[in-house]
């Protein structure tokens, strides 16, 4: 497990590691396999009308398409949505299995380096539970898989620097560049590898070593550039929740980093949304943070030529840190200004150098015996964390008990209880939601929902207006308002908050649907027709607009087209009685019209 620090090549040994380490990370990660799908995850997979080709080209080119701009991303869920559709156990395993890759790159990568220790540190990266959050997630597939790419990139720089090849250049340049198609936090590799450089030979050559990552930068820049005005425009991450000072940002970002450093010493009370720090620039104390920041980095330069690595790993750690310090406005600050997932990638800087230091221990014995207690220790917490995630009520109570303050987890697991008729509870913590943040229209979304189910729909049509008076666009209170209005028999409101929805999300099925059964209602059967073929369209397995696309069409005599609904409504739903009797209603009308008799 301690292994030197000279580069060697690949042996029996090497590979016995390597499956014993996917073994592991199999076995502690195994409680968020059957994991569900959690908070963003269904903004991240594809949406029904992203499903096609064209959809494909949309998530590449169409900025607005998906939750972020991540195409590579967007388009390994795209894959995968064809591969398993809505089943998470695969997703996850993906996530997993880039998880290990991530850890192997970072053991090549140390090994090129000749760092001691590096199949030590890959262990540590791959059993640390900080990286839960990053691998049980399945919206983190962004970390994993722009890990492997950052990670490649720069094993493929390290060859570059031996032997100066333009097709190792390119190769680089390339798995940089779907690096920042996965996630634009890897924008930090240019000024990652200088620092390697810096480490290995003294100060860079601008000629040698500065030059050929120009483009690294140049592309870095663009990426990151881009990613600030999607977070802004096109994610939410603008508004009075982000409108902090200069100083306040300095104070985040002293805080975030010693919490990061923290978490990855101590790996304790992790939880999925920490508290959001209230950020006071008048409050002395506060500058503590960055103040022992900024000493901890100066002594560790005063002392550079004797410890190098120890301010190599250092400024790796603040440097790869630094998009999520607080200095760039990202949308999970309106929860939380720290998040367990932004140190994916910069924790590798502390665990290299904490594994060098234990395989460099004189005595070699006692470094395998500290190794091995690590990653025991590292393992256990690791698998007890995988339980969170074991399904979303789970997470969202954990949440709650860690972050009672947390209005986003008690809106959540509201409205989870609310999908499985759990009203009364649903309606008390979408209320703790409103008192702990006002104005919050997810919240009066869910309370309206509860209401409703409790029979309460006056009171629920007052929330889900207020929904939409603080979110016009908010298509999903939209949709629900436009329901209870049809339930009462307004109709002609109800169209009008289905359309508005719809301009808001034309690719949700569920509104199409909704839309056309309240034009049935109205009479006005063409419209509703193109409204159910849109449903059918985005959601293939949508058995009831199937099957009343078949009903509408065999009213009108397109009795072909109905039997070719109801029959893909059966594929669905083979034991359907309701359908049966439809299908054979309509091939009774086809055998009498075929047979004038």
């Amino acid at each position: 497990m301690v292994d030197g620090g000279t580069a060697r090549s690949f042996g029996p040994r090497d590979g016995l590691f390597l499956a014993a380490l996917l073994a592991a990370i199999l076995l502690v990660y195994r409680p968020a396999w059957s994991g569900g799908f959690l908070w963003d995850d269904a903004a991240h997979l594809t949406r029904g009308d992203l499903r096609s080709w064209q959809g494909l080209w949309r998530i590449w080119f169409d900025p607005g398409a998906t939750q972020q701009h991540y195409p590579l991303v967007h388009s390994a869920f795209w894959l995968q949505q064809r591969l398993w559709g809505n089943d998470p156990t695969g997703y996850h395993l993906v996530t997993v299995l880039l998880h290990f890759g991530a850890a192997l790159l970072v053991a090549l990568n140390l090994r090129k380096l000749a760092v001691p220790g590096a199949y030590l540190a890959a262990a540590i990266f791959a059993l640390h539970p900080v990286h839960v959050e990053s691998v049980a997630w399945i919206t983190e597939l962004k970390n994993t898989l722009s890990a492997v790419f950052y990670l490649g990139a720069a094993l493929a720089w390290l060859h570059f620097e031996e032997r100066r090849q333009l097709r190792t250049w390119l190769l680089a340049l390339l798995l940089f560049a779907l690096a920042l198609c996965s996630k634009t936090v890897t924008a930090t590799l240019p000024a990652a590898l200088l620092l390697v450089h810096w480490w290995r030979r003294g100060r860079p050559s601008w000629r040698r070593d500065v030059v050929p990552l120009l483009p690294f930068f140049a592309l870095g820049a663009v990426a990151g550039l881009f990613t600030i005005w999607v977070e802004r425009r096109l994610v939410g991450a603008e508004g009075a929740a982000f409108d902090l000072s200069a100083a306040q940002r300095g104070l985040i970002a002293g805080r975030a980093a010693w919490f990061y450093l923290g978490k990855l010493v101590w790996p304790a009370d992790l939880v999925f949304i920490y508290p959001r720090w209230n950020v006071d620039a008048l409050a002395l104390s506060q500058y503590l943070y960055p103040a022992a920041a900024v000493a901890a980095v100066g002594g560790l330069w005063a002392r550079r030529k004797r410890f190098p690595g120890a301010l190599a790993a250092a400024l790796f750690f603040l440097g790869t840190l630094f998009p999520a310090l607080g200095f760039f406005d990202v949308y999970p600050f309106l929860f939380s200004f720290v998040a367990d997932h932004f140190q994916y990638l910069a924790s590798i800087g502390i665990i290299a150098l904490a594994a060098s230091g234990i395989a460099s221990m004189p005595r070699r014995r006692a470094g395998q015996g500290v190794s091995l207690a690590v990653l025991a220790i590292l393992a256990a917490l690791t698998w007890k964390q995988s339980h969170l995630y074991a399904d979303a009520e789970t997470l969202y109570r954990a949440t709650i008990r860690g972050n009672p303050a947390c209005w986003m987890a008690y809106n959540n697991l509201a409205g989870l209880l609310i999908s499985r008729d759990a009203a009364d509870e649903a309606e008390g913590l979408a209320r703790t939601a409103l008192k702990l943040k006002p104005g919050y229209p997810e919240a009066h979304n869910n309370l309206a929902l509860a209401l409703a189910r409790r029979g309460q729909s006056d009171e629920a049509i007052v929330h889900y207006r207020q929904a939409i008076e603080l979110s016009p666009g908010y298509a999903e209170a939209r949709n629900n308002l436009g329901f209870a209005l049809a339930a009462r028999g307004d109709l002609d409101e109800a169209i009008f908050q289905y359309r508005k929805a719809l301009e808001s999300e034309p690719g949700r099925a569920g509104i199409h649907y909704n839309l056309a059964m309240a034009l049935v209602a109205r009479g006005q059967v063409l419209p509703a027709v193109s409204h159910l073929r849109r449903a059918v369209e985005m959601q293939p397995d949508f058995l009831e607009a199937h099957n009343n696309l078949g009903i509408l069409l065999a009213r009108s005599g397109r009795l072909d087209e109905a039997i070719e609904q109801f029959r893909q409504a059966l594929e669905i739903a083979p034991g359907s009685p309701e359908v049966r009797k439809n299908l054979d209603v309509a091939l009774g009308g086809r055998r009498r019209a075929d047979d004038p008799r």
